[in-house]
């Protein structure tokens, strides 16, 4: 049969035989789709028993307009609906203004666990408005490696201690409302260089150093009731060998389950993510983290209808041949099972806090230095490429000072002499995230520095890199209620 004749396009496939079967491989799929409604195929599939979908940034364009789209997921079956909101860098439901909640880097800088209760608590609440009963988040890993170009200010910091900690508050925040937390990502990233998005990172630790450090906020998670863990996309030779941990059974099951007890859902890191999908395929993938132990796979933006008909076969197929045991399938659709039933129980209901994410960001910006009064200032942007995870969400400082003449640049191709006649008589920001990552940033702002010592720095990604300038203002994260801080701080 035709995709274009099959309005479930292999979901509510009529030609499988055994539609049981079929039903318990579509049960553990988080698909994803563009626009802003549903599209029919996805409508049909969730009749069909998919798992549920992840929501992206290009899904989103208001509250009601969520409200809406989750209303008719759910009234084709009772979906997990989940998205990425962290807070800080990475957000969905604010993926076109930027967060108004500091991330996990700013949050770990105050190191108020109360407050980090509260914050994530605030984000519950907008998501259960919205109809989103799971969160991608928190950020359970501890970002050791300074040039990790895809965790950075997700993480809310270097020590596993304060990791944890925080960790833990931000699952009570979120469940306390009845949104399902989802510690992220297994069993961690925080040690890497590379972006699992384009390739499989290496983690080079013992076992013991993991227990000592990676392991430490997943643990603290489990004992504090997490529904859900995602996995990551990384190698650690001693304990997976070349396979990224979301295929690897010794990762999944012998330690998630079998070590440290963990007997909620465990959710892959998008298949579609190169180190997987470029490696050993969607399909094959898809079959591998299963059998490792997965219960729900998520799904990108990149895979097709088709590609979702196909990973179903393959599933099946793995099943008929032996490869992937029924009772694995079984086992992951009765873990949903479970966690629907504990979304669906009665929950705490709270209105958004108003105000929460601006005072946690007020707490952890930072001056070194003194601000000089501002005078018809002059705002030099360091364009930073995002991370696949962040996206293109709007950051700077622009929404905050109007009156103030931006140049958005690119580090290395900025004339800073002719950066400098602009600022002539005129006070001079530059706004820099991760200057400590990017040479060319570097590059610039020295340049700028030699002859403009009264500059004020932004550092709106880690404050590593610190150079000398009359003032030095740290953010750690680039989200709206970041730059607002920011600003405050500059107006004194």
């Amino acid at each position: 049969m035709s995709a274009s004749r099959d309005p479930g396009y292999g979901v509510a496939d009529p030609s499988v035989r055994d539609q049981g079967l079929h039903r318990l491989a579509a049960g553990t799929l988080l698909v994803a789709f563009q626009g802003t409604t549903a599209p029919e195929w996805v409508l049909r599939g969730l009749e069909a028993g998919l798992g549920g979908v992840t929501l992206f940034g290009f899904n989103v364009r208001a509250p009601g307009q969520v409200a809406a789209l989750t209303a008719s997921l759910n009234a084709a079956g009772h979906p997990i609906i989940s998205l990425d909101e962290e807070g800080g860098d990475v957000t969905r439901l604010a993926y076109h203004t930027g967060s108004p909640y500091p991330g996990n880097a700013a949050l770990g800088a105050v190191d108020d666990v109360e407050l980090t209760e509260q914050v994530y608590r605030a984000i519950a609440a907008e998501l259960a408005a919205c109809g989103v009963n799971l969160d991608m988040g928190p950020v359970a890993d501890i970002n050791t490696a300074d040039d990790n170009p895809v965790i950075g200010t997700r993480s809310f910091g270097s020590s596993a201690d304060l990791v944890a900690r925080h960790t833990v508050a931000a699952v009570r925040g979120l469940q306390s409302l009845g949104v399902a937390a989802c510690v992220k990502h297994f069993p961690g990233h925080g040690a890497t260089s590379q972006d699992s998005h384009l390739e499989i990172p290496v983690v080079r630790a013992s076992r013991e150093l993991l227990w000592e450090r990676e392991l430490v906020p997943f643990r603290a998670a489990i004992e504090a009731g997490a529904k859900s863990i995602m996995t990551a996309h990384v190698a650690i030779p001693e304990l997976t060998g070349d396979l990224p941990a979301t295929l690897s059974r010794a990762t999944l099951t012998t330690l998630l389950r079998e070590e440290l007890g963990f007997d909620g859902v465990v959710i892959s890191d998008a298949l579609d993510m190169h180190a997987v999908s470029k490696s050993v395929g969607l399909v094959e993938g898809a079959i591998r983290s299963l059998a490792a132990g997965a219960d729900l796979l998520c799904l990108g933006p990149l895979p097709t209808p088709e590609d979702i008909r196909e990973m179903l076969a393959g599933i099946r197929n793995a099943v008929a041949e032996g490869r992937l045991p029924l009772s694995r399938l079984e086992e992951a659709n009765e873990r949903v099972a479970r966690l629907r039933e504990w979304l669906a129980a009665p929950h705490e209901r709270a209105a958004g806090s108003d105000g929460i994410g601006l005072a946690a960001a007020r707490r952890a910006v930072s001056l070194t230095g003194t601000a000089p009064p501002l005078v018809d200032p002059f705002v030099v942007e360091l364009d930073t490429p995002p991370s696949i995870a962040v996206g293109e969400v709007p950051w700077g400082l622009a929404p905050w000072l109007p009156e103030a003449e931006v140049a958005r640049v690119k580090p290395a191709e900025a004339d800073a002499r002719a950066l400098l006649d602009r600022a002539a008589g005129r006070s001079l920001i530059i706004v820099v995230k991760d200057a400590h990552r990017h040479a060319h940033s570097r590059e610039l702002i020295s340049a700028l520095l030699a002859e403009r010592p009264d500059a004020v720095i932004v550092e709106m990604g880690l404050p590593i890199w610190r150079p000398p300038a009359a003032a030095y203002i740290a953010t750690y994260g680039a989200a709206r209620a970041n730059a607002q801080a920011a600003v405050e701080l500059l107006r004194g």
